[in-house]
């Protein structure tokens, strides 16, 4: 089985949306995705997210699923670099999130004080759960940290999402902390992030990525990818730096 996890393109926060580049993005990414064998695609039900897959339902005259658990990670939290503001929780600073090592623990990352306090765990685990259930409905059950490919297959499953509920997947898929992720990885708007399973033994399957953030697509057509993904570079290039 092969997973796409594709994130939306340029967005327009403000309206839940995408910006003129992010529809041209939307438009190139169409070009890649719509020409492969998909057994199924899902969609986060935020604007952006329905505006990515748009173009590339069209062209491959295809629906999705929508799904509630793929709208991006949000859950409030304290932001510990500046005082009584809170923020989505994949935006701390490298020095604030590694003082703690709980953050570095595959299973014990929700017991930070902070995330505890907001409900992180909990929402996690909701994703996880219905995502599982989609993996199951297309043979494979989740057994421990691994997976029984009760009816293995080499479909391919694209699911239209955000940054942050990718790396909640991945994390589980990976058996490792989302924190580290969220923190360690960059998805450029429209890129795609591709994880197959792997099945070294009978009815034993582990997944693995074979690309992350991946955006030839755009290098394809000259397009230059968008900033909004990572923050500055360099301090005082001009970039962001909260």
């Amino acid at each position: 089985m092969k997973l796409l996890l594709i994130r939306h393109g340029d967005p327009d926060y403000e309206h839940d949306s995408l910006t003129e580049t992010g529809r041209k993005e939307a438009e190139l990414l169409s070009r890649r995705i719509a020409p492969m064998d998909v057994a199924e695609y899902y969609v986060s039900t935020m604007g952006r997210a329905r505006d990515t897959a748009a173009p590339t339902l069209a062209l491959a005259s295809r629906q999705a699923l929508e799904r509630d658990w793929l709208r991006e990670f949000v859950v409030t939290v304290e932001k510990p670099n500046i005082p009584r503001k809170s923020g989505v929780p994949w935006d701390w600073l490298p020095q604030d999130w590694l003082a703690d090592p709980l953050f570095l623990d595959p299973f014990r990352w929700r017991e930070n004080e902070v995330f505890a306090r907001a409900g992180v765990g909990g929402r996690y685990d909701w994703v996880i759960g219905e995502f599982d259930q989609v993996l199951a409905e297309h043979g494979y059950v989740r057994d421990g940290l691994l997976y029984r490919a009760e009816k293995p297959n080499t479909d391919t499953l694209a699911f239209f999402c955000h940054f942050g509920v990718s790396c909640v997947l991945m994390s589980h898929l990976m058996n490792c902390s989302p924190v580290v992720l969220w923190h360690g990885l960059v998805m450029a708007p429209s890129s795609v992030t591709v994880i197959s399973t792997e099945e070294r033994r009978p009815g034993i399957a582990a997944f693995r990525a074979a690309a992350v953030g991946d955006i030839s697509h755009l290098a394809v057509a000259g397009q230059e990818p968008s900033f909004a993904a990572r923050f500055c570079e360099a301090y005082g290039n001009g970039d962001r730096i909260d």
